[in-house]
């Protein structure tokens, strides 16, 4: 009788490592779906699914166009895209287009964009970015690689006699231009509609949108996985320079109190940095994510021109007082 318990210890002891073991390893499945939601949270914003060309400048808006090839300013690869002559013009216009869009960016819509400026006698440059390309893609970075791919596109229109450069941005594609704007002295003013800069806190922004994860530790493991999945770290993206940047070019900022993926606070903390007296912003009361034009056109393009105009002037009075 006294040897009883050591009779049925050994199996009690065999049962409790068992549910130890069990336990042990529903954490670590559970830790590992964890992980793997988050990869494939990564891969998705990397991967962004984009339509084909639909049309072209001359079928949609009756633009003569010439189609060009010109490479990333670091030579990584040959971009593509459409230039749009104005006669006798020395002005032009680079479109930016947002993420998960091409040059023709259709909810904007972007050729009506294109088409009003090219009225106004600018040249139009309208490209894809490498996440966006008909060949070859490229992942999306937020802003790392596409930069020296607008870069470029802002070198083609050097090249082809631009005296006056304006970036015209959308979303992602404005945050892009910010980041181009550290680099180059060749942009003379930028027009950002629902600028998107890609840091922590959008980054987290988008990601509750869709899935109600906690900031931490889903911000460390994407921060791990991104470089991962398309060889960049948040960090290697400048948002801390763009957000405290007073930029020597005018810029005008347009974004909606209803943005959904990027907060109007952004443009008004990136407006309040600039000191150009021609630089503005209009926080858009009730509108949405890249969807001014569409919800308010009319205002719109009177901004716009507007803008355009006083740039212009200002410009050409600097040339005369040369």
């Amino acid at each position: 009788m006294h040897n009883l318990p050591e009779a049925i210890s050994p199996p009690f002891i065999r049962v409790k490592h068992i549910i130890v073991a069990l336990i042990l390893s529903a954490i670590f499945f559970l830790v590992f779906c964890f992980i793997a939601l988050h990869g494939y949270i990564a891969w998705v914003l990397s991967n962004p699914t984009v339509a084909p060309l639909y049309s072209n400048p001359l079928d949609a808006k009756s633009m003569n166009y010439e189609n060009v090839t010109f490479p990333a300013l670091d030579g990584s690869r040959m971009m593509h895209g459409w230039y749009i002559p104005a006669e006798g013009s020395t002005r032009t216009i680079v479109f930016s287009h947002g993420y998960g869009a091409n040059r023709e960016e259709s909810w904007v819509p972007m050729y009506d964009l294109a088409h009003y400026a090219h009225k106004l006698n600018y040249n139009i440059v309208m490209f894809d970015y490498g996440f966006a390309a008909q060949y070859n893609k490229d992942v999306a970075t937020g802003g790392k690689i596409e930069t020296q791919q607008l870069l470029g596109a802002i070198k083609l229109a050097k090249e082809r006699q631009a005296e006056q450069i304006i970036v015209w941005g959308f979303s992602m594609g404005a945050g892009t231009a910010l980041q181009a704007g550290l680099q180059t002295n060749d942009v003379d003013a930028m027009i950002l509609d629902s600028a998107f800069l890609l840091e922590p806190d959008t980054l987290y922004h988008n990601i509750k949108n869709q899935i109600d994860l906690p900031r931490h530790p889903s911000l460390e493991i994407l921060q791990i996985l991104f470089p991962v999945l398309n060889g960049t770290s948040i960090n290697q993206i400048p948002y801390q320079q763009v957000k405290n940047k007073d930029y020597p070019f005018p810029v005008f900022f347009m974004h909606g109190t209803e943005d959904a993926k990027a907060p109007y606070g952004i443009a008004e903390s990136l407006a309040s940095n600039q000191t150009n007296p021609l630089s503005d912003v209009w926080i858009v009361e009730d509108s949405h994510h890249e969807l001014i034009f569409r919800e308010h056109s009319r205002e719109y393009l009177h901004r716009v021109s507007s803008f355009l105009s006083q740039v212009n002037m200002s410009l050409n009075k600097n040339i005369l007082e040369q």
